[in-house]
């Protein structure tokens, strides 16, 4: 069965309706990068997605990842402990991609996503010179995603069967 990815932006901070975090959530930059722990994040997030892409990196294709200008890798905790992560990657012209996004298998039920999402847009949308932010999902993804970026605010812009 084909998959459907659906494109996703929000074009102004109007359209972002952020929810509050619950009490024991918390985001942090990762500001020494380190492709391990995007390598590690990938494969225990996207594992159940099927994240497939990144899987024959190298050590040093994570490294370098990790490491370009534009890049910012964040985790977020739930409780002290490793929830899930994102990246964001700032792109020309005002463009802030939510390149990758998701929760840790364990810690799905308890209410996270909706403010990890909301944490990855207010940083996104931080920055002075952003005037998109904007992202992917597919069929294959978690059932709740789309769902909850467009709860957030964004709104489709095409959809590519593959």
């Amino acid at each position: 069965m084909p998959s459907i990815v659906s494109y996703l932006e929000m074009k102004s901070r109007e359209e972002f309706s952020p929810v509050d975090a619950p009490a024991g959530f918390e985001g942090r930059k990762v500001d020494e990068p380190d492709g391990l722990v995007n390598q590690r994040m990938y494969r225990e997030v996207g594992g159940d997605w099927d994240w497939t892409d990144r899987l024959v990196w190298s050590e040093e294709q994570w490294r370098a990842f990790a490491e370009q200008e534009g890049l910012e890798t964040w985790l977020a905790y739930w409780e002290g402990e490793v929830a899930g992560y994102f990246e964001l990657e700032v792109q020309d012209g005002g463009h802030v991609e939510i390149a990758l996004f998701g929760l840790l298998p364990q810690m799905f039920g308890k209410g996270l996503g909706s403010a990890m999402l909301s944490l990855a847009v207010a940083q996104a949308w931080s920055r002075a010179d952003t005037k998109r932010v904007w992202l992917h999902t597919c069929t294959e993804d978690h059932p709740h995603a789309l769902a909850n970026y467009q709860k957030r605010g964004f709104r489709l812009f095409k959809t590519v069967e593959e």
